[in-house]
């Protein structure tokens, strides 16, 4: 957290096309700095300018545009920024980094968040069941496809989640490969439906997805689900009420 006194303000120069390990390199810069507690950066976009290849950027260029200078800039005390250096260094790659100090006046405030009537964060820990759903992206239910069928119809029995997962690769009864390419022959690519609740749900939900699924498999397993939240008690205590 920035106090008042001397600090360090450093400004890191890269391309909007610039990459990082396949991220470009500005997001890959703001991410490190985050993860790794600095107070606050700002991320700009140019409009225009050149660097050491000497040659023009502009938006008025169309051909040239991708390539405009984006600046990331953050105010740190000098031990920081001594300690970012060295991987910034690495990221920045054929980019500029600027350094001067400066004097910290008046830091940014945190806005207080809301004291929680149940004290710090808490762990709730539970029993419950998984169930996998893999199907065909061009199976159907009712003339819509059935993965969309599947999670409105948990959503209308009140499951908790569902996340939905199309596949790259990957075969099933027909013993058919489904391959995730424009050229394939083939695009009803498999679909994985990942849904967890507890076991009296799932099972109640069972009958209806035996009639949507005429093809494709359902799996269960147990699991322990984890959560941090800081009104877990309350939640559970309005579950109470509802039932």
């Amino acid at each position: 957290m920035l106090t008042p006194g001397p600090g360090k303000k450093v400004a890191v120069y890269v391309t909007e096309d610039q990459q990082y390990h396949g991220s470009a390199a500005y997001a890959a810069i703001l991410d490190f700095l985050f993860f790794h507690g600095v107070s606050g950066a700002t991320v700009t976009r140019g409009i225009a300018g050149f660097g050491a290849d000497h040659h023009l950027h502009t938006t008025r260029l169309v051909d040239l545009a991708v390539r405009l200078p984006v600046k990331v800039e953050f105010i740190e005390i000098a031990a920081k920024v001594e300690e970012l250096m060295p991987k910034l260094h690495e990221m920045v790659g054929s980019g500029l980094i600027e350094m001067h100090d400066t004097t910290i006046v008046k830091p940014a405030e945190k806005k207080e968040k809301r004291k929680s009537a149940e004290g710090p964060p808490l762990k709730s820990e539970s029993k419950a069941k998984m169930m996998r759903i893999y199907i065909g992206e061009n199976d159907k239910w009712n003339g819509k496809p059935l993965y969309e069928a599947i999670v409105n119809g948990l959503r209308a029995h009140d499951i908790a989640g569902v996340t939905v997962y199309r596949g790259i690769l990957g075969y099933g009864a027909n013993r058919r490969i489904y391959k995730d390419a424009k050229l394939s022959l083939s695009h009803d690519r498999p679909i994985l439906l990942s849904v967890v609740d507890t076991e009296e749900k799932l099972q109640k939900f069972m009958p209806i997805l035996d009639d949507m699924v005429q093809q494709g498999l359902v799996v269960l397993s147990n699991v322990d689900v984890i959560k941090y939240t800081h009104n877990y008690q309350q939640a559970e205590r309005r579950q109470e009420i509802e039932r």
